[in-house]
């Protein structure tokens, strides 16, 4: 599970289904992109939509799209403010690093006593 998409909001449209017609079923939903590894966990910028009817449990592509959900979809990726980017560290990173901070002291330290 090192990518996945998180859902960071969620929409109901007041438009016409393009298959089933229904007015209440149309969901937007905006979702963006996580990524962990063992050593940190981020947020990235890449913003990803769906469109899905939930009277008839269809995925509606933007090939299917009307004007009218054209317009809307504009106006709603106009006002989502995504989350920040963003990165925080793991503990094994700051292991990892003080470790090799430890390393390159002692051969200094080794060095410089030698000399």
């Amino acid at each position: 599970m090192p990518e996945q998409l998180i859902t960071i909001k969620t929409v109901d449209l007041k438009n016409n289904c393009p298959e089933c017609f229904s007015k209440d079923g149309l969901k937007l939903t905006f979702k963006q992109r996580f990524i962990e590894t063992a050593l940190y966990k981020s947020i990235t910028k890449e913003v990803s939509t769906e469109l899905n009817c939930t009277v008839c449990n269809t995925a509606i592509f933007p090939a299917r799209w009307t004007d009218d959900i054209e317009r809307v979809y504009d106006y709603q990726m106009k006002a989502f403010k995504p989350k920040k980017e963003s990165r925080k560290y793991k503990g094994l990173f700051w292991v990892l690093i003080i470790g090799f901070i430890a390393i390159i002291a002692g051969i200094i330290s080794l060095l410089v006593y030698k000399l």
